[in-house]
């Protein structure tokens, strides 16, 4: 899949499988939804309008609120790539997205997977 073709992808095709991810981990939804509102500093209602628009991914972190300074310390390999070493900026989010849904599926604390 090309660069264009990930970022046309819709936040909403993609939020249920993260919610699966989770849950099948016992995790929940609200959880996902916290680490997503943290990275990118939507509120729930806001991030509900986001996935009913279908927003791209490239648009869902160009119209993110704030996203977090703190998400930089987001270290580590996902899909087989260190996400620090991530040079380009949309790819890098949606990166730093997988791999805070990973820590929550292996079970990290909240605490930890939202840099506290």
């Amino acid at each position: 899949m090309t660069k264009h073709r990930i970022y046309s992808v819709s936040v909403a095709s993609v939020y249920p499988h993260y919610v699966a991810k989770a849950e099948k981990k016992g995790r929940t939804k609200a959880e996902v939804d916290e680490i997503i509102c943290w990275l990118t500093g939507y509120n729930p209602e806001t991030l509900d309008e986001q996935l009913a628009k279908k927003t791209n991914f490239e648009d869902f972190f160009v119209q993110a609120p704030r996203m977090n300074p703190s998400r930089s310390l987001i270290t580590g390999v996902i899909c087989g790539v260190r996400v620090e070493e991530i040079q380009e900026p949309t790819m890098r989010e949606i990166r730093y997205l997988d791999k805070l849904i990973d820590e929550l599926a292996k079970g990290k604390s909240m605490q930890k997977i939202l840099r506290q």
